[in-house]
């Protein structure tokens, strides 16, 4: 029972009012939930009342797997993103979002029922429809260019950073909310498509201080891998089997893989060589006779691969790259390339993982459409910068907003009120200003307030209003002057100005 309308939390929420709170037992989420938390309650031997629920230390920590964002770790959160939405734009991609919540079907129409474990799903009380929090883009992507595909402007360029949702055991790297950013180019077939979205991750990670030293792209791609499987004996129909056991081999034990090989047809000897191959890894610079040699397939098969190499060499992003065919990918609609973004050692999960799914579109509903994609999540990039020490500070602290200016009363009988005059006028010209909300006049004080949040100047409101002055004070040089009070508004300005030109 929730509150009525017009009634308080406090009323609703008292302890005599327990017996209003015991659920009858039916389907409704939200009156589930409560009956666990009473029933914990009971079981202990206490009586429930909401007051002692929240006052209970593990009810004032998150849920399991998720994160709060203080002012430091929200900074570093919009830190990362400015960095992939500015990589995006740059790019030329569009950003686009959808709902945090889709019809539980979208997801299983692409990865079968089995995937229903891994996701928070739902039905509304009363309801017939199951849904489920988003736990990947690509299929809200998919659905929303199925439903206009007709009209909207190709090439189709977008990206989307929204949170999403699994239900997995959190451990390092893996959360059960995180956010991560999608970048999906629709409507070009061939490698230029494949290097714009590579291009724009590279990109991301140059402009968060990241270099090929931290971070490796993997290259494959599903073309040349499918060859030579099939040259080892693998079926067609079978190939699907195939690469789900490499995406999973090194989470195997050996005696698990050589079974799982066996059962797709692969004979002990197929078998050791299929693990040669999902450890070949080669230069970038490789050419179509190298691959094919290496891997057991034709160098036609592998002129897809050379030719996005080449292209990555041009673009001056060939640093980054290299071969390695024991990337597939696990999912069953990649059709072309594939890649994963690593940290240099291999110590943690992938960073990114993305790649070309042709048929993606079309098993949504639309016309068949060539795409390319990938998606970065924050959780392990984040990790990356702090153990890289590539965050200006651990912290956070120096990536939160600085003030441009802050407001010092300094006692005079009409500072205070022009304090508030000046705050207005300083906003209203798109600065950002802060001033103190203590109850004192002692300068040093409310300049020592300044400081810890890092404000640029201060103006120091004093004496001099009498004759339209105030004292501007440069807080990093620890310099002060006088200057009109007309004037204020435009030196904030210049120097606001002046601090951006030096960044």
């Amino acid at each position: 029972m929730g509150v009525r309308r017009g009634e308080s939390n406090e009323r609703a929420m008292h302890p005599t009012d327990d017996r209003r709170l015991v659920v009858e037992r039916d389907k409704h989420l939200g009156r589930l939930a409560r009956s666990h938390a009473i029933g914990a309650y009971r079981r202990a031997g206490r009586s429930f009342s909401y007051t002692r629920l929240m006052s209970d230390a593990a009810h004032r920590q998150p849920p399991k797997g998720t994160r709060d964002f203080y002012p430091p770790e929200m900074a570093i959160r919009r830190h990362i993103e400015r960095a992939w939405r500015g990589a995006s734009i740059d790019h030329g991609f569009d950003e686009i979002d959808g709902p945090t919540f889709e019809h539980l079907s979208l997801y299983t129409v692409k990865s079968g029922e089995g995937i229903i474990n891994e996701l928070f799903s739902f039905r509304r009380a009363g309801g017939d429809d199951d849904y489920a929090l988003r736990p990947e883009f690509t299929p809200t992507l998919a659905r929303m260019v199925a439903a206009r595909a007709a009209s909207l402007p190709q090439p189709i360029k977008w990206f989307a950073i929204p949170t999403h949702f699994r239900a997995e055991r959190p451990q390092r790297g893996r959360l059960r909310e995180f956010i991560q950013w999608n970048v999906d180019l629709i409507g070009v077939e061939g490698s230029q498509a494949e290097l714009d979205v590579l291009s724009t991750a590279i990109i991301a990670m140059e402009r968060l201080g990241l270099s090929p030293a931290d971070v490796r792209v993997r290259l494959s791609h599903r073309g040349v891998v499918a060859a030579a499987l099939q040259a080892l004996g693998a079926q067609q129909e079978r190939l699907a089997d195939a690469f789900a056991l490499l995406d999973r081999r090194e989470k195997m034990e050996p005696k698990e893989f050589d079974v799982r090989a066996e059962a797709i047809g692969l004979g002990s000897a197929a078998t050791e060589r299929l693990g040669l191959i999902a450890r070949t890894k080669l230069p970038i610079d490789s050419d179509a006779r190298s691959i094919g040699a290496a891997l057991g397939c034709s160098a036609a098969d592998a002129e897809p691969l050379v030719e996005l190499c080449t292209r990555l060499i041009a673009a001056d992003l060939g640093a980054w790259c290299d071969l390695d065919f024991g990337i597939v990918r696990g999912l069953a609609y990649y059709t072309g390339s594939v890649f994963e973004l690593h940290e240099a050692s291999g110590a943690e999960r992938a960073i990114a993982g993305g790649g070309r799914y042709d048929k993606l579109i079309e098993l949504f509903g639309g016309p068949s459409m060539p795409a390319v994609g990938f998606g970065m999540g924050d959780v392990v990039l984040g990790l990356l910068l702090h153990d890289r020490g590539k965050l200006p500070a651990a912290d956070g602290d120096s990536l939160m907003p600085r003030p441009d200016v802050f407001l010092v009363s300094a006692g005079a009988p009409e500072a205070e009120a022009m304090v508030l005059q000046l705050a207005a006028t300083l906003r209203r010209g798109g600065l950002h200003v802060r001033h103190s909300y203590k109850a004192t006049r002692n300068v040093g004080k409310l300049l020592s307030e300044a400081g810890k949040c890092r404000a640029r100047h201060a103006i120091i409101l004093g004496a001099e209003l009498e004759q339209g002055m105030v004292a501007w004070k440069d807080l990093a040089a620890g310099t002060q002057r006088l200057i009109p009070v007309a004037d204020v508004l435009a030196s904030v300005q210049a120097a606001r100005g002046q601090a951006r030109a030096e960044l």
